[in-house]
C-alpha cells in the first residue's frame, strides 16, 4: 500500500471541497445524528431512574415536581426534560412538561411491544465496548457476544421480550404449518441461542403439554434464563448451536440470532440433524430486504450499526468473514437452509423489525 505521507498528499488533491449547500446540509444531519446519539443516553438515564414511569403515572409536572415524585435532583431533571422536549419526546405545557401519547406508550411501559428501553441498553453497550470493536477491527478477530457489557445482554431481551410477548403465540406459532397443534398435543422443542429465556418461557407457558429446552453459548445468559422462569415444563442448557444436544424435535427456533453465529450453515446442519423429518424449524430474523439498496432506510440504518459492533464482529470471532450480519434478507436466509439440506422455506409472517420464516426438512 502506499506509505502514509503519500496517502494524505493524495486525499488533499483529489477530494473536492463541497459547495455551501451539500456542506449545510450534511452538517444538519450530523448535527440530527449526534444529538440523538446524546437523546439515546437521556432515554437510559430517564428508563432507569423511573422518570418516564413518573411522568406517565402523574401527568404534566414541573422539574421539581418530577424530582420530587422520583426522588432526583430537580435541576438535572430540569436540563433532561429540555432534551425531551428538544427531541419532541415531551410536550411543554407552561412550566410543566408531559410526555405524548406515542412516547408514554414506547418509553414508560416495558411490557408495551414497542417498548425502546432495552434498544437503549444495547446501543449503550456498543458505546462501552468501542475500543474493542476497534481492535478487532485492526486484528482481524472481532468481539465475541460475552465480551461486551453485561447491559448488551439485558438490553437484548429487554428490547426483544415486548415484541415476542405481542406476536410469538398470538401470530408466529399460528402462521407455522401444523406447528399450534403439535404444541398443544405435546411436543419436543429447542429454542436454540435462548439468551435470558425470554421466548422459551412464553412458549412454555402458552403450551403446558411441551417440553421446552432452551440453549445458549452463554453461560451467565443461561443462568439468568434459569433465574427467570416460572415455567415448569422449560429447562435450560449451555450448549453452541453446532453441538446442540437431543434429536427428534418437533419444532427449533432461533430467534434473532443465526445472523450472529460464525458458521450459520453449520448450525443449520445440526438443527437439519437432531429434527424430526416432519419438524419445523420457526427462523426469526431481523427485518431485511435482499440488496444493500432494500436496506438502506431508517431500520437497516440501525441493524447495521449494531451489526457492525456486536452481530458481525461476533460472527468474525468465530472465524468467518462471510457471517451473515443483521441485514441478510429472505434470500441469504434461504440459501443457508438449503446448504444445510433443508428442502421448503417460506415467509411466514413479518414485522417492521422481523422476519418470521417456516423452514422444512
Amino acid at each position: 500500500g502506499l506509505p502514509t505521507d503519500s496517502l494524505e498528499e493524495q486525499m488533499t488533491t483529489t477530494i473536492a471541497p463541497p459547495t455551501d449547500t451539500e456542506l449545510t446540509d450534511f452538517l444538519g444531519q450530523a448535527v440530527t445524528d449526534f444529538g440523538a446519539a446524546a437523546t439515546v443516553a437521556m432515554v437510559l438515564v430517564g428508563d432507569q431512574l423511573g422518570l418516564y414511569r413518573a411522568l406517565a403515572e402523574g401527568g404534566a409536572q414541573t422539574p421539581e415536581e418530577l424530582g420530587a415524585r422520583t426522588k432526583t435532583h430537580p435541576r438535572l431533571v430540569r436540563e433532561w426534560l429540555h432534551n425531551q422536549a428538544a427531541a419532541g419526546y415531551v410536550a411543554v405545557e407552561g412550566p410543566r412538561f408531559a410526555l405524548t401519547a406515542a412516547s408514554a406508550f414506547a418509553l414508560s411501559d416495558p411490557d408495551s411491544p414497542v417498548f425502546l428501553g432495552g434498544i437503549a441498553e444495547v446501543i449503550t453497550a456498543v458505546f462501552l465496548g468501542i475500543d474493542k470493536v476497534a481492535e478487532g477491527f485492526r486484528t482481524g478477530k472481532g468481539v465475541g457476544w460475552a465480551e461486551h457489557d453485561a447491559c448488551l445482554f439485558r438490553g437484548t431481551e429487554r428490547f426483544f421480550r415486548p415484541g415476542y410477548a405481542a406476536h410469538l403465540v398470538q401470530e408466529w406459532l399460528p402462521a407455522l404449518d401444523g406447528v399450534v397443534d403439535k404444541l398443544t398435543a405435546g411436543a419436543r422443542v429447542a429454542d436454540i441461542g435462548c439468551g435470558h429465556g425470554a421466548s422459551t418461557s412464553l412458549m412454555a407457558e402458552a403450551f403446558p403439554a411441551s417440553q421446552f429446552v432452551g440453549y445458549d453459548y452463554h453461560p451467565a445468559s443461561i443462568d439468568a434464563a434459569r433465574k427467570a422462569t416460572t415455567a415448569a415444563n422449560a429447562s435450560f442448557d449451555v450448549a453452541a448451536a453446532t453441538e446442540t444436544p437431543g434429536s427428534d424435535y418437533d419444532l427449533i427456533a432461533t430467534f434473532d440470532c443465526l445472523h450472529d453465529m460464525g458458521d450459520p450453515v453449520a448450525a443449520a446442519r445440526r438443527i437439519r440433524q437432531v429434527i424430526r423429518p416432519d419438524g419445523t424449524w420457526l427462523l426469526v430474523e431481523p427485518f431485511a430486504g435482499d440488496t444493500l439498496q432494500d436496506n438502506l432506510n431508517p431500520v437497516g440504518r440501525l441493524f447495521y450499526g449494531l451489526s457492525t459492533a456486536i452481530c458481525t464482529s461476533h460472527g468474525v470471532s468465530e472465524g468467518d468473514d462471510e457471517c451473515l450480519g443483521a441485514q441478510a434478507g429472505l434470500g441469504r436466509l434461504t440459501k443457508v437452509a438449503q446448504d444445510a439440506g433443508f428442502t421448503r422455506v417460506r415467509l411466514a409472517a413479518q414485522t417492521p423489525f422481523n422476519l418470521i420464516v417456516e423452514v422444512r426438512p
